[in-house]
């Protein structure tokens, strides 16, 4: 009864996303408080149910109408084959895979081609099973010289090493490759780049949830883009401006307000973090001074 009239938001209960999911929640005022071994708490300020369930089972649960809002990757929606029964609301910037086939270093197998027909293992089997079919199809492999997929839950880099297989699917962190390495694996082929994704499902379980839904949507926008820019601030002359705003857009203007002295201004606009230091040297060269760079702990945009 206590979840009666609350949206069920779906939070990985572990792994690689979990811990980036809670600071996204603190991030977005999602207030609540968890016992240890419970999956499901209440959030204390919104209608809202939180309910930690593993990755791989969010896309079902959600595409299935039996929670509303969802956090999982799109690696694993398309496993599901879920992608037609949920909308993807954000993409969220962390949490970000390759999908790739990997086989040993010391192998003849150079490409996918070279694999087809042989053995792999995978924790991804519709997805490998699609791509290999391809090849398969290309090379008019019928029968017994079909490439044979077969799942495992986990440790899937050990698998060649174990006799298990000739080369694996695997979905590798893109910031590192030391998993594969240490295993002697490494990538001949990506099948896709995947990160984390807010989703919601097609058959909401009540369309009074549409309010909180929008709310929480553009609460957790907010905290994606403060993640990903900063604010530059600094004083330009007017002769110069034309050139500065080329360097310093803004996401949609710059706000540009007027200084004392009449020939110049004071400018701010929004710059992506990763570009921060090369937009403050380009700026010295077109001569604006008192660069200021501004982090953002939550924003709307």
């Amino acid at each position: 009864e206590a979840l009666n009239g609350r949206l069920l938001f779906a939070i990985p209960k572990k792994g690689r996303l979990h811990d980036r999911c809670l600071q996204l929640l603190a991030g977005a005022d999602i207030q609540f408080s968890r016992s240890h071994r419970l999956d499901v708490c209440l959030v204390i300020n919104h209608p809202i149910a939180l309910v930690f369930l593993p990755a791989a089972d969010i896309p079902s649960f959600v595409g299935n109408g039996n929670v509303d809002l969802g956090i999982t990757g799109h690696d694993v929606i398309l496993e599901a084959q879920m992608q037609d029964k949920i909308t993807e609301v954000q993409r969220l910037g962390f949490g970000k895979c390759s999908l790739q086939v990997q086989v040993p270093e010391r192998t003849a197998i150079k490409t996918p081609e070279d694999l087809a027909g042989k053995r792999v293992v995978t924790s991804f089997e519709v997805l490998a099973g699609q791509y290999f079919g391809k090849i398969d199809d290309q090379l008019s492999l019928v029968g017994d010289k079909r490439t044979k997929i077969q799942y495992v839950g986990g440790s899937v880099e050990a698998a060649c090493a174990l006799g298990l297989a000739d080369g694996i699917v695997y979905s590798q962190f893109t910031e590192s490759g030391d998993t594969m390495r240490a295993a002697g694996l490494h990538a001949i082929a990506t099948l896709l780049q995947t990160e984390a994704i807010l989703i919601k499902s097609n058959t909401p379980s009540s369309v009074e949830h549409t309010p909180i839904i929008n709310l929480i949507a553009s609460r957790i926008a907010g905290v994606v883009a403060a993640e990903k820019y900063v604010v530059c601030s600094y004083n330009i002359s007017r002769a110069a401006l034309p050139q500065a705003i080329k360097i310093t857009p803004g996401r949609r203007a710059p706000t540009i307000s007027p200084l004392e002295t009449s020939d110049w201004v004071d400018v701010n606009a929004m710059v992506e973090k990763k570009d921060c230091a090369k937009v403050m040297d380009e700026l010295v060269k077109v001569g604006a001074v008192d660069i200021l760079i501004y982090s953002l702990t939550n924003c709307r945009v």
